[in-house]
């Protein structure tokens, strides 16, 4: 575990977190999968509540305990991670608030919310950190940001990356970025799947049953990724060692070109950072 100096005994090894959900939606299922195949936290160690039981029978099934109950969470957990829809949120930490002490970590995963607006609604001294994954954190792939509130230090974002880092790519950012890697990467895995349902096609086009060839361009994705991770060279540098002269690969490029495919996936960017930042704002 990371050793985290004077804390309580509770959070000092991981089979000792206590872990709580308060929303139990698909996000929060990602990351509880994640830390329990990465054996992070035992599954008896994390507590989820929902109101109602639809999304709390997988939990129960992968061995955590689920309650109705908000405030039970907080107060049988250490480790809280707020997983609810924006816009019950107020009316969420409202109610938990009484129960929010000073050996609490509050770990937001709510889209659009400020670690400015956390700390004004829960009690003054709470440690809180804003996450933002993505969905491919259900099979220890994702790309996670956080930033930290004033009362968070550098124990709290060590826990927090230690623990998510079982769950993908995850980077410490000022808060600023949060809503770009909203763009990038949380919206940016539905671009991805738009671009491999396309590569599928052009081959079912050109006669390849199409099975097969949705097997072949994930691999594809799959392989193109990992290099750019494994040997930090720019993307244009692997895209230029995939070119011989006179090749398939620029005239393949050629057309992309003409369809404007940079362009197109930098507004496809700017736009969702944008819709972001406006749900920020309402």
């Amino acid at each position: 575990g990371v050793a985290l100096g004077a804390w309580p005994r509770v959070a000092m090894e991981a089979s000792e977190l206590w872990v709580g959900f308060v929303g139990a939606g698909r996000m929060a299922g990602g990351l509880v999968r994640g830390l329990l195949q990465a054996g992070k936290v035992p599954a008896s160690n994390i507590l989820a509540s929902a109101p109602s039981d639809k999304n709390l029978d997988a939990w129960r099934e992968l061995g955590c305990r689920t309650t109705h109950c908000n405030l039970e969470v907080v107060h049988r957990s250490t480790l809280v991670f707020l997983a609810v829809k924006p816009h019950i949120l107020p009316g969420v930490l409202e109610e938990i608030r009484p129960a929010v002490g000073s050996h609490h970590i509050v770990v937001s995963l709510v889209a659009g919310v400020t670690i400015q607006t956390l700390q004004r609604l829960l009690p003054p001294w709470t440690k809180v950190l804003r996450i933002m994954p993505n969905l491919p954190c259900v099979v220890q792939a994702g790309a996670m940001v956080f930033s930290r509130g004033s009362n968070a230090g550098d124990e709290e974002a060590a826990l927090l990356k230690s623990l998510l880092s079982s769950c993908g790519l995850c980077e410490e950012v000022p808060e600023s970025y949060i809503d770009i890697h909203t763009g990038l990467s949380g919206s940016g895995v539905a671009y991805v799947y738009l671009f491999a349902e396309a590569l599928a096609e052009g081959a079912v086009k050109m006669g390849m049953p199409g099975a097969l060839a949705i097997r072949i361009a994930a691999q594809t994705l799959l392989g193109a990724a990992k290099m750019l991770l494994e040997t930090g060279e720019h993307p244009a540098k692997l895209r230029g060692d995939v070119c011989t002269p006179g090749g398939t690969t620029i005239y393949a490029l050629h057309q992309l070109e003409k369809g404007a495919l940079r362009a197109t996936v930098m507004d496809a960017v700017e736009a969702a950072t944008n819709r972001a930042c406006d749900m920020a704002k309402d």
